[in-house]
């Protein structure tokens, strides 16, 4: 039988509560004896019923997460590490799957399993603004990812034209000035495709050159085969770029794959940049340089930034947060060249 409030009452000394109201970390307690309650928790190894606390706030507990593509590794690491965040806030997670269709973010965002979740953290691809005014009032939601959007909710993305300067300046700075952009997309440019093209742009032109537009590809999607077929239609073309730029790293990790296979090497001959930090680039035969978001922080400020809309109602002078989370670039071996 598990520990109860009453117990660590008896171990304590005090009022069931009194008890209570250190667990629910109520203000009125004293520091003597909220320091002699939680001796008596730590020792009985007590561990509150959440699920009753929530439901007596008239909540589950439970906020939702929607993503893409669960196989794709980035969102699978981000996924992992808002479980983790949300444990922290006492929250569980309930995973859903979209596609990166538009009719499925508007199911999710619109309400969708709304009477079971507290919130919803959304990673939209195709989701339009549009959709995200006209969703009708519901669980708080947030937003995540790095497309644009002019609609009232937070908000948590990584400045992409800023990393993508990142990751450019480094091509720039090893002396390399035909750098290839794989990943482009035309149709839209809220899309984080276009903001990285757009600071891929800003970064060659800042430097007094011009952006060789030749060398820049456009894709259906962001796979590893994506990439292969995009460094492919390049060196077809019979351009040489002398470093490669990748929308991701499995697009950049396609692309070291059709540069082995043409003979060509990474990084004396094609240095090669990609961007989320995945798992995977650490362990190639030739190691991954990329832009690394802080996925940790990325997760907790998206569950916090929920958890503080679930518990605290809005009021009408409330604005969206948008919040810019830290990324880094992460030198490894496709741009170091080795010496000797």
């Amino acid at each position: 039988m598990g520990v109860s409030l009453k117990d660590v009452a008896q171990r304590a000394g005090v009022s069931v509560k009194t008890v209570s109201n250190v667990v629910n970390d109520f203000p009125h307690v004293t520091a003597s004896t909220r320091a002699r309650v939680q001796r008596a928790i730590d020792d009985l190894g007590y561990r509150p019923n959440l699920s009753a606390r929530h439901l007596r706030k008239g909540r589950t507990g439970i906020i939702a997460l929607a993503v893409p593509e669960l196989g794709n590794p980035y969102f699978a690491e981000v996924a992992g590490a808002v479980i983790d965040a949300a444990v922290r806030h006492e929250h569980t997670v309930l995973l859903d799957h979209t596609a990166g269709r538009r009719e499925l973010e508007n199911l999710v965002s619109q309400g969708f399993r709304s009477h079971v979740i507290d919130g919803l953290i959304l990673s939209p691809i195709e989701l339009e603004n549009e959709d995200l005014i006209a969703r009708p009032s519901g669980p708080p939601m947030v937003l995540l990812g790095e497309r644009q959007y002019d609609a009232p909710y937070d908000h948590i993305a990584i400045d992409n034209i800023a990393a993508a300067r990142t990751a450019v300046r480094h091509l720039l700075d090893l002396g390399r000035r035909r750098i290839a952009f794989l990943g482009a997309r035309h149709e839209s440019e809220r899309q984080p495709a276009h903001l990285r093209l757009q600071g891929w742009r800003a970064e060659i032109e800042a430097n007094g050159m011009t952006p060789p537009e030749s060398l820049v590809v456009a894709t259906d999607g962001y796979g590893r085969r994506d990439g292969a077929v995009a460094m492919a239609a390049v060196l077809d073309r019979g351009e040489r770029p002398d470093a490669v730029f990748a929308y991701n790293d499995m697009m950049a990790l396609g692309a070291m794959r059709t540069l082995y296979e043409r003979g060509l090497r990474i990084p004396e001959d094609v240095a090669v940049v990609g961007f989320d930090d995945i798992e995977e680039g650490h362990y190639g035969a030739v190691s991954l340089t990329t832009i690394a978001p802080d996925k940790a922080a990325i997760a907790e400020l998206a569950v916090e930034c929920l958890v503080a809309r679930i518990t605290t109602p809005p009021s009408p002078s409330d604005e969206p947060r948008r919040i810019h989370p830290p990324y880094r670039l992460v030198v490894r071996e496709s741009t170091r060249v080795r010496r000797g």
